[in-house]
This record gives structure tokens, C-alpha cells and sequence, in this order.
């Protein structure tokens, strides 16, 4: 570790009364309407909880200067077998479902559609939770849902290699031209879940509810005020490579649970060029026009400063980590950043490569390593959010004396090792998903 990394301590260690306490306020808030889910509360302390929390350990570097902007990183990629944001957020469900046995003996499924990222965190929790002691396969299994877009991101684990294991926890690949895996995973959890309990016994629980992560996120808040505080008078934006922006709108929640101060934080949006609704809701706009430039074969234009000027394509899917379209977040967050500032930029591939060597050279004094290569990137998230706070700082978009980067995901090949296709489980509808829930809930001895 270097001298640059200011402070870490997993979450347990430092954050625990104060996480309990965000978990008993949406708790009270939390509607029951989406169906079956546990008490928003954590197990009593254990050893088995310490070290099953162990991997979430938030942690600031700086980055140096950029302008007139310092640039610190928050990096939440801590867990090597995730390498991903989701982890603590998955820890605090599994935690929450493991309560629930204890309490009532009930066994939970847990269901979850996921780009990749969320799936590998939850299965990630499901597996340390067996390991350290907390459940079992008889108490606790996932089913997961990916799109086809998918496969090349998904990290095998015991829950893929060990077959007992395999079938008790399934990772489902959708194929493409269906209804997507969100809706399909809602119509099926929703229609399912009484008939699943009655014939197995096993609770049903999806997920897929920004309150399952709004506790957790709101620790990112916790982590800035006790180890990287404001100064008076200084500002200070959030920037966050964002699809629906579950991240900041937690950090939010967590400001809102520490004594107040006269700072209130900015937010900075990075999209890509596949989902870019939260900026253009922020703006009230629409995607420019692009002109094909046939000298440097890329695409340009240079009427919208919040767009990329120039990308290989204008329709490019940079990273299927951010998939969602017309978020429900977006008006909260628009309120946020038209209130206390803060604002949004789209990022393009070519942006990105271009700025590929000046992130490397800025995160070297950190725990993060890109490859030198970045064909070899399979999470481009970091990259992302990097590469928008450059170009926001040269645009004039982001403005303020102190930028904080959320490091939400960044891996690359040699980080992990794909699962087989042969230990995927691929559906095309509902029928089959149905059927997945059903096989992965029978009876058995479990290892």
C-alpha cells in the first residue's frame, strides 16, 4: 500500500452503529409493496459477521491537482473477488436474509437481474456467507439473471465450479429480444413466489429495490465525513459513472444522518452514449447531431458541451454495466444538483482511450492498477468516471475546489476467470425462469 492511501478499515470495524441506524430509518420509510423482504437489520455481532463483512473496506487516495480541482479517489473496489461497488451493499442483503433465518427458520431465495456486476457481488455474499459460518445452502441461494451482453464479465466462484453448489445457485443467461431481465425478473419473482414457498418452503426475495442499497450507499457518507472532511469553505462535487445513480442518491441519504454543516455536497453525473437519460433529463435536452468525418473516420460535433466531440460511434455501448433507460432516480437527482450544484457529461470510447494513459499515470500512487493495455479492461466504470471529470474540468462543467471520484468498478482479464458456458443456465422466458426457481429450490443434501 502506498503513503497516498489516507485511511481503510473494513465497514464493521469503524462504520457499524451508524449503519445499523441508516438500516432502521429506511426501514421505517421502506413500503412493503414489492413484496417478501427481511428486517432492515443486521445479525447480532459475531466474529463469523466480522469477517464476513472483511471485504468492504471504503478507502480515499489522493489523486493530485487537475486544474484548480483536487482530486481524491473513493474506491470501493476493495473486495478481489468483486472487484466492484456492489459488495457492500450485497453483504448487507445477505446479512439481512441470514437475519431472517436465524429469526423464523425460513430459508430465502434471493433472485436478482443484474448487468454482471451486482450478480457477482450477491453471489460473491452468498458464498462468504457459507464459508465464514453464517448460512448454508439448505438456508440461503441465489438465482441470478444476466443479459447475453454479459458472459464475457461474469466471474466463476465456487457457486460455479463445485456442482451441488451450481444447482442450488444458478446464473441464468437471458437471451436477447425478450422483455429484458429486469421486467422479466419482477413478472416472474411476483407470480412465482407464493406457490415457491408453499411447495418449498423457501421465501422469495427480489431484490431489485433502491432501499436494499440506499442503507449501504449511505456509508460512502459516513467514510468522507470521518476520515476526509470538508473544510470550511471549500467546495466539493461527487463525481460518480452512474446508470441510475443508486450511489449518490445513498451518500445523500448518509448526509442526512450526520450532524449538519453548512457544506451540502454537488453530484456529477458520467454517462455513456448508450444510456445517457440522467443527463439529458438534468438538461432538459436531446442527443446532438453527429457529422461523420471521413478524413479521421470518427463522428463529431461540437454544439453540446455535456456530449462527447467526437466518438467512434454515436450509437456505442461502452459499458453494458449501465443498462437502464428512463431511470426512476433521475428527478430526485435533478432536484439535488439543481439545488446545490453539481451537473453531468456524456463519454464516449475515444474519449476514453485518449485519456487512458493520463488515468493510469493518475491513479499509480493508489491500489488501483489498470493494465497497460486497455483492451484488456472488462469494467470500465473507473475509466469512466475519470475520463468525465477531465473533460468536465476542461469544459467548465465541473467547477469546484475539490472533486471526489466514486471508484465503483474496474477489472480486467487478469483479474478474474469467466465462468464456463457450460455452468450457465440459459432461459428465453418466463416459463423458464420459473422453472430455474423451482429446480434450484428442491430438496437435497447440500455440501
Amino acid at each position: 500500500m502506498t503513503s497516498d492511501v489516507l485511511h481503510r478499515g473494513h465497514v464493521l470495524t469503524k462504520y457499524e452503529n451508524q449503519l445499523r441506524q441508516a438500516l432502521g430509518q429506511v426501514g421505517r420509510i421502506s413500503s412493503s409493496d414489492s413484496g417478501f423482504a427481511p428486517p432492515f437489520e443486521l445479525p447480532a455481532p459475531s466474529a463469523a459477521l466480522n469477517e464476513f463483512f472483511s471485504v468492504a473496506d471504503p478507502r480515499f487516495a489522493e489523486l493530485g491537482m487537475v486544474g484548480r480541482s483536487r482530486l481524491v479517489l473513493l474506491d470501493l473496489m476493495g473486495n478481489p473477488a468483486t472487484r466492484t461497488v456492489k459488495t457492500l451493499a450485497s453483504l448487507v442483503i445477505v446479512a439481512r436474509a441470514v437475519l431472517h433465518t436465524e429469526r423464523t427458520g425460513e430459508p430465502v431465495m434471493i433472485v436478482t437481474p443484474s448487468s454482471a456486476n451486482k450478480a457477482t457481488a450477491l453471489r460473491d455474499a452468498v458464498l462468504r456467507a457459507y464459508r465464514t459460518g453464517l448460512s448454508n445452502p439448505d438456508r440461503l441461494r441465489i438465482v441470478s439473471v444476466v443479459p447475453e451482453s454479459a458472459r464475457s464479465k461474469l466471474w466463476a466462484s465456487a457457486l460455479s465450479e463445485d456442482t451441488a453448489l451450481a444447482a442450488r445457485n444458478p446464473l441464468c443467461v437471458l437471451a436477447p429480444g425478450g422483455p429484458g431481465v429486469k421486467p422479466l425478473t419482477k413478472q416472474v419473482a411476483d407470480s412465482t413466489a407464493q406457490a415457491l414457498a408453499a411447495r418449498t418452503g423457501f421465501r422469495l426475495w427480489h431484490t431489485l429495490d433502491l432501499n436494499n442499497y440506499k442503507c449501504s450507499d449511505a456509508v460512502r457518507a459516513f467514510a468522507e465525513r470521518a476520515e476526509l472532511p470538508q473544510a470550511p469553505g471549500v467546495t466539493r462535487a461527487h463525481a460518480h459513472a452512474v446508470s441510475s445513480a443508486f450511489g449518490l442518491l445513498g451518500h445523500h441519504f448518509g448526509t442526512t444522518l450526520l450532524p449538519e454543516t453548512s457544506a451540502r455536497p454537488q453530484y456529477f453525473l458520467v454517462q455513456h452514449m448508450a444510456t445517457p437519460d440522467m443527463v439529458l433529463s438534468l438538461y432538459d435536452m436531446t442527443a446532438p447531431q453527429y457529422r461523420f468525418d471521413p478524413t479521421t473516420g470518427l463522428h463529431r460535433q461540437d454544439e453540446d458541451p455535456h456530449y462527447p466531440g467526437a466518438t467512434f460511434d454515436p450509437a456505442e455501448n461502452l459499458e453494458p454495466t449501465f443498462y437502464t433507460r428512463s431511470p426512476a432516480t433521475s428527478p430526485a437527482m435533478n432536484e439535488l444538483i439543481r439545488t446545490h450544484g453539481g451537473g453531468g457529461v456524456v463519454v464516449s470510447l475515444h474519449e476514453c482511450l485518449s485519456r487512458y494513459g493520463e488515468i493510469r499515470a493518475l491513479l499509480a500512487g493508489t491500489d488501483i492498477d489498470l493494465p497497460f493495455d486497455p483492451r484488456e479492461l472488462r469494467e470500465w466504470s473507473l475509466v469512466m468516471a475519470l475520463t468525465g471529470v477531465l473533460v468536465g474540468i476542461e469544459r467548465g462543467l465541473l467547477d469546484t475546489d475539490e472533486v471526489v471520484v466514486h471508484g465503483s468498478g474496474s477489472y480486467a482479464v487478469q483479474d478474474f476467470t469467466p465462468i464456463a458456458d457450460g455452468r450457465l443456465c440459459a432461459v428465453s422466458g418466463a416459463g423458464q425462469l420459473r422453472q430455474v426457481l423451482f429446480d434450484a429450490a428442491s430438496p437435497g443434501t447440500s455440501r
